[in-house]
């Protein structure tokens, strides 16, 4: 069976032939061929035609800035066209592994894994299981929504190219189509003219929830339930797997733009979208639930509850008792769409909670299933009760996050204003003043009274008095975790604990109404975990609050400043060890840890496949409840297509099953402890290079003048400040604009610096090669990490480097380019030597991916280091700059 007919290499010719055709319709037969001159050169180059790029300096030096831009134009969208081309590419592999039975990473596979297991076990297993993908604001997410959309419909009709089979005319008409969206695009300004807002990112984060992965969620439990079916012929009960979580809209942390009035409005959109949703699916079930009453037996459970409604909704009984004489559940569905349409709403009859409509899902599904019909409710009513039971009435709840030295101040403040010197107290007394406070029954301080503080106290105050509105208007579940940005003392935990409190969001004992989630990003905190979270199980009132959220404690580990700060390898065994010391600690006190991963798209922010990442993770951290951030660029690749999402799914839940297996099994992975030793040389080697590195005099300036950190500090990509403080020094900047400066400049220090000096240092000590490669056959962790600096490696071109450091002052330049060079080239040797392998990168798809860009990229990339080089850029040519940005990210698939 011929399931396609295209392949990429088609794809790629026909839209490349087509952008050329557009380039030359829209502009002119000049700037055609300067193009195809570069294009042509940068080929001949790397396939050895040529033997230096100075054809393509002559040409890019000989550019007008009307050209310049043109030329940053024209490979910018061929990009963006491409990167269609290759995703349809991998929808081709999945549909062909599903249909021939040979995918990795499949729910089949996992079944089969649960087989192996009692019936008791695997249940278990289903029970624990709770995955939590967070999407964030962090602006990595390089184009514009406009783009984006385009870039879809071009998508779509290559799917029906594809799969279709079309007469002439019909493919003639889709083609035209095509060309149609991608002159619209051409036309199309490619830089945003203003910087996003935090409502335009709550937006683009609600697309992918509301148009993707509210769509397949159904088909993923439908999968799994039928590989259950096969393996096991005891029934086995599958509880929420799922459940999306969003920080668009409700960060605070270093974005002052996310106001209260940005969460709320944020919290009734997504509440609006939802039930929207839920409307349309109803009213299609009106269509399927056509029952004559006459001829079947609804039941007495199903009576009570239509008579419910009737009550409930009088005004409506009449109606719904003509338009559906002797049609129960067509009346029944009538009044559920009714019911939803008043959530929210002043009228009476509206659905109180989720559980409402999760219980007349389930009548219709009993009456249905009484009267024979099992395989509709299967097919109709099953998958929307699993969106629902998924979604609620939120689509994904927020979480609030704010920087500890918001709270600290803020506290402090509002303390002063009642006589109290919270300020000036130690630790310990701050501690105590807190527990006082949140076990006594009365107020300590007014969140309402906002006057007598700093404007930033001012906004905590008053983000804590309207957390108590939007969970009593939009149910607890829509906003409850409050994440707490550079942990690093007990008293930052209290200190949410306490302002939670006096907004009566949490009322001990009984009831807490948050997670309160500390991030632990820095090596302090990481190296205090115990103290600081042992400290906290010990609290009287932090013992309450945990009781009342099922003795669950949410911990996040930063992994973006963790690698700023160490550098890749120290960073990750950092947070390996960890991990596994929280397991230790919150099994020490029989709290149950839910690890929260706020990893980044690139590789050296925790980035990399995510069913290898949770495959990978310590077995004593596998709960079966796990979280992660989801972030700019890499939303839209795994979500942006229904097939990759429901893939992505899929696999996400295949590595989470198999993970909580393994840990079942075995509590503590069997990991020889001259492992471990072998790490931490390597480790302690990395950090010391990497810090020396960072701290040299000059480097900062170095990586100013060799990277375009300027132009991403002034690019319209997110709400959010690039700089903590607008100082400029590494520990400052994010680790979003410093990885993505690298990722630009095509040396991608992050993801491997110091790697190379880590290994050497191990094999000096007295080490040996055998035993690494032993680590990398039979430990999962090592093998992840290596595997990935191995990408970052591979993405790496230190001949494009070199362009960038030739920016920088000649003393600059001979001071650090040398020192980088030489530790990548020996991190490539040692990387190949472990592996095995000829190339660093393992997946041969990704290979040929690089091949077939990498001439496409160097082109921009010089125009880059053109544009730079001026001292005076015009309007026009500021704006090219900016493209080249775009296109280079485009080309690159990662920002940060």
């Amino acid at each position: 069976m011929r399931l396609h007919d295209r392949d990429v290499r088609q794809d790629v010719r026909e839209l490349g032939a087509l952008l050329g055709d557009v380039l030359e319709d829209q502009t002119s037969r000049s700037a055609f061929e300067t193009v195809e001159t570069l294009r042509t050169s940068a080929i001949d180059y790397r396939d050895g035609e040529l033997d230096s790029r100075q054809p393509l300096h002559d040409e890019l030096n000989g550019l007008t800035p009307d050209r310049e831009s043109i030329v940053a134009r024209a490979f910018t969208t061929y990009f963006e066209l491409i990167n269609l081309a290759e995703e349809r590419e991998r929808v081709r592999a999945i549909r062909t592994g599903s249909h021939e039975g040979t995918l990795d990473d499949s729910l089949e596979t996992a079944a089969e894994e649960l087989a192996e297991m009692d019936v008791e076990d695997a249940q278990q297993v289903l029970d624990d299981v709770l995955i939590e993908p967070t999407f964030t604001a962090h602006p990595t997410e390089a184009r514009r929504k406009t783009v984006k959309s385009k870039l879809r419909s071009v998508s779509n009709h290559l799917e029906t190219l594809d799969e279709r089979r079309l007469t002439s005319k019909e493919q003639g008409q889709v083609e035209r189509d095509i060309d149609a969206e991608v002159t619209s695009l051409w036309q199309t300004p490619q830089v945003r003219n203003r910087r996003p807002e935090p409502e335009d990112e709550a937006r683009n984060v609600q697309w992918y929830l509301e148009n993707t992965l509210f769509d397949i969620v159904g088909e993923v439990y439908d999968e799994l339930e039928d590989a259950l079916v096969d393996e096991f012929d005891d029934d086995l009960d599958i509880s929420k797997l799922f459940e999306f979580r969003s920080w668009a809209g409700s960060d605070r942390d270093g974005n002052p733009f996310v106001t209260p009035e940005v969460t709320e409005t944020t919290l009734e959109r997504q509440r609006a979208v939802v039930l929207d949703r839920y409307a349309g699916e109803l009213k299609r079930l009106s269509g399927v639930l056509s029952q004559d009453g006459a001829r079947i037996e609804v039941g007495e459970r199903f009576e009570k509850s239509l008579a419910a409604d009737f009550d409930r909704l009088p005004g409506l009984a009449e109606e719904v008792e003509e338009r559906y004489p002797d049609e129960p559940y067509r009346q029944k569905l009538k009044l559920m769409r009714e019911r939803l349409r008043r959530v929210g709403d002043v009228r009476p009859g509206g659905y109180d909670d989720i559980a409402e409509l999760q219980d007349d899902l389930d009548v219709l599904a009993q009456s249905l299933r009484a009267n024979g019909a099992d395989s509709v409710a299967e097919a109709h009513i099953d998958p929307l009760a699993r969106k629902v039971d998924t979604f609620g009435f939120s689509l994904a709840s927020l979480d609030l996050r704010d920087h500890q030295q918001m709270h600290t101040a803020a506290v402090s403040e509002a303390l002063a204003r009642e006589g109290i010197d919270y300020e000036s107290m130690d630790e310990q007394e701050r501690m105590e003043t807190l527990t006082d406070a949140v076990l006594q029954d009365e107020r300590v301080i007014d969140l309402e009274d906002q006057s007598d503080v700093s404007d930033d106290a001012a906004r905590v105050l008053e983000r804590f008095d309207r957390l108590a509105d939007w969970q009593e208007e939009f149910g607890i579940e829509a906003i409850d975790t409050y994440a707490i940005s550079m942990t690093e003392e007990p008293s930052h935990v209290m200190e949410v604990l306490f302002l939670a409190d006096q907004a009566d969001v949490v009322e001990l004992p009984g009831h807490c109404g948050l997670d309160i989630v500390p991030l632990l990003e820095t090596e302090s905190a990481l190296s205090g975990a115990r103290r600081i979270m042992g400290t906290l199980y010990e609290n009287e009132a932090y013992e309450m609050a945990l009781e009342a959220r099922n003795e669950t404690q949410e911990i996040m580990l930063g992994y973006s400043d963790s690698n700023k700060e160490n550098g890749f390898l120290a960073a990750n065994w950092s947070l390996y060890k960890n991990q596994r010391r929280l397991a230790e600690i919150c099994d020490d006190f029989d709290v149950t840890m839910r690890l929260f991963h706020g990893r980044g798209g690139s590789i050296s922010r925790g980035g990399g496949p995510m069913n290898d990442a949770l495959l990978s993770l310590p077995n004593s951290t596998v709960t079966g409840q796990v979280k992660f951030t989801e972030q700019g660029e890499a939303i839209a690749e795994k979500y942006g297509n229904q097939r990759i999402a429901e893939r992505n799914v899929e696999q996400m839940l295949n590595a989470q099953l198999r993970s909580r297996k393994r840990s079942m099994e075995q509590p503590v992975e069997d990991v020889p402890e001259e492992w471990f030793d072998v790490m931490d040389t390597m480790a302690d080697a990395a950090r010391d290079e990497y810090r020396d590195l960072l701290e040299t005099d000059g480097f900062v300036q170095y990586f100013e003048e060799a990277t375009p950190i300027t132009v991403i500090e002034n690019l319209n990509m997110g709400s959010r400040p690039a700089s903590r403080s607008g100082e400029r020094n590494v520990e400052d900047l994010r680790a979003i604009p410093w990885v993505f400066s690298w990722t630009q400049s095509r040396c991608i220090l992050p993801g491997w610096y110091a790697l190379a000096t880590g290994i050497e240092a191990y094999l000096d000590d007295g080490g040996d090669v055998e035993t690494l490669q032993d680590m990398y056959e039979e430990w999962p962790f090592f093998r992840t990490k290596l595997d990935n600096a191995a990408m970052a490696i591979g993405r790496t071109d230190m001949e494009i480097a070199a362009e960038y450091a030739d920016l920088a002052t000649d003393d600059l330049r001979e001071q650090f380019f040398p020192r980088v060079t030489d530790e990548y080239e020996r991190a490539v040797d040692h990387v190949v030597e472990i592996t095995g392998r000829d190339h660093p990168i393992d997946r041969e798809w990704l290979r040929e991916s690089l091949e077939r860009r990498n001439p496409y990229v160097d082109p921009l990339n010089l125009l880059q280091t053109h544009l730079l080089k001026q001292t005076h850029r015009t309007d026009l040519e500021e704006q090219t700059l900016r493209l080249t940005v775009k296109g280079i990210a485009a080309g690159m698939k990662n920002t940060g």
